[in-house]
């Protein structure tokens, strides 16, 4: 057993994120598991960048109002208790909704290939978040 003391929470970079979107890691899968777990807080309107997951990501949320879309999809509301998967491949982004903090653990696992666990596209403009 292992106790891992609590680490400073991490800024998340303005190149992956819009808006202020602290994280802090809960597991980062020493070999030979290839399990990641984060808990994220996003301020109000803050979200991803549209980004993708080569094995999938699970997102439940704790706390607050998010809101989570698939390229071309609809954006979906998410709420406390509520939990998204989303499978290897699919774009997808996620944030606050407008007015609302929101927090939820992020999950997912390394592909144990040379494959990058998450690919990362473009902002999601302010226009496309407000488009609901």
């Amino acid at each position: 057993m292992e106790l891992l003391p609590k680490q400073p929470s991490t800024k998340g970079p303005a190149e992956l994120f819009t808006g202020d979107v602290y994280f802090d890691v809960i597991a980062k899968g020493e070999a030979p598991s290839r399990m990641r777990v984060n808990v994220v807080r996003f301020a109000p309107c803050a979200r991803t960048a549209w980004h993708t997951h080569a094995v999938g990501q699970t997102l439940h949320v704790t706390e607050g109002v998010g809101l989570v879309q698939s390229r071309g999809g609809e954006i979906v509301e998410m709420r406390p208790g509520d939990t998204v998967y989303t499978p290897p491949g699919e774009w997808h982004w996620h944030g606050a909704a407008p007015g609302h903090f929101m927090t939820h653990l992020a999950m997912w696992e390394a592909p144990g290939d040379d494959r990058p666990e998450t690919d990362w596209g473009e902002h999601v403009s302010d226009d496309a978040y407000g488009a609901r």
